[in-house]
């Protein structure tokens, strides 16, 4: 594994699910990370239990002074920030508890639930972008890691607001790389590759399930090199974490 020593993350939506592994994997490499959720104390008890370099602070990524206030915490308690992870959301779950066994045609999804998981994911991938980016520009450097999703769950029957609003999140992240293209920050996409065993399955389908879900630690191998001196330069790649190991090997052997 890498070394990350003194290298700074910010993890939006750190507190569970992917961004919790993605945290832990980047504490075990000796990055120091902020973990962030609506709830200070859910940050700061996993900050706890992730160890090492963690530090947990509140941020709804829906709200831009939220957005800003928290940008400002991250970059007071780390002196900086290298790499940011753009990883909160949430899932079908909130808005149909049963989204695998009785899929909900999107006229049935209520406009609130729509607007909850849409500006989670998407907008609040635009205003942390929007707030880090500026200081990485002026810094010299920095690295976005925009966490999507497979493009059958963005289509997914019975899978709207969450398949869109993982559509919006890449399409986000494709425009942002071509904007910074030429510049010292990079953007890439990072996404598991299927269905993995977090809390956004339902609980009555994951013993079925089980044997096809794929575990949340997979994200932590690819998260952790693309926080590191390995990946300078890399930009606008596409890396599915479940192929990370084949596509590191195509990559190794195309520079020979």
């Amino acid at each position: 594994m890498a070394n990350l020593n003194d290298t700074r993350v910010l993890v939006t939506g750190g507190t569970s699910g992917l961004g919790r592994a993605m945290a832990h994997a980047l504490t075990q490499a000796g990055a120091r990370v902020v973990v962030t959720s609506r709830h200070l104390e859910r940050a700061q008890s996993t900050a706890a239990e992730l160890g090492g370099g963690a530090l947990g602070i509140e941020l709804d990524v829906r709200d831009a002074t939220s957005v800003s206030t928290a940008v400002d915490i991250a970059y007071g308690i780390l002196d900086g920030l290298d790499v940011l992870v753009n990883n909160a959301g949430i899932g079908m779950r909130s808005v149909n508890p049963r989204f695998m066994t009785e899929p909900q045609p999107f006229w049935e999804v209520l406009p609130a639930g729509f607007r909850a998981v849409f500006e989670t994911k998407a907008t609040g991938t635009f205003l942390v972008a929007r707030a880090v980016v500026p200081r990485m520009l002026g810094a010299g450097g920095g690295r976005v890691v925009t966490i999507s999703m497979s493009e059958q769950t963005m289509t997914r029957r019975g899978f709207i607001p969450y398949g869109p609003s993982g559509a919006a999140v890449e399409a986000i992240a494709r425009v942002m790389a071509a904007d910074l293209a030429d510049t010292p920050v990079t953007a890439n996409i990072l996404l598991p590759g299927g269905a993995t065993d977090t809390g956004m399955v339902p609980d009555e389908m994951r013993d079925e399930l089980r044997s096809h879900l794929l575990d949340p630690a997979i994200m932590g191998p690819p998260i952790v090199w693309l926080a590191s001196p390995n990946a300078a330069g890399v930009h606008d790649e596409r890396i599915v974490a479940r192929d990370f190991d084949d596509w590191l090997k195509g990559r190794e052997k195309e520079k020979g």
